[in-house]
């Protein structure tokens, strides 16, 4: 399996060995935003979750209201 990596821009795909060192530094500069989004996007489901466990802690905890 030795599939070139490319890159689309503008409706255009480009052969990232192709591409000048300065473009392919901005490649390596969007492939390193794009790996920090997907961690953060995984940490913010994590928050989620923990944010929700406390929440519904928190209505086991306070007083009903009366009905």
């Amino acid at each position: 399996m030795n599939e070139e990596l490319e890159v689309t821009v503008d409706g255009i795909s480009y052969k990232v060995s192709e591409l000048s060192a300065e473009a392919q530094g901005q490649v390596t500069n969007l492939q390193f935003v794009d790996a920090q989004i997907v961690e953060l996007n995984a940490k913010l489901a994590v928050y989620q979750t923990a944010r929700n466990a406390y929440q519904a802690a928190l209505q086991q905890l306070v007083p009903r209201a009366p009905q």
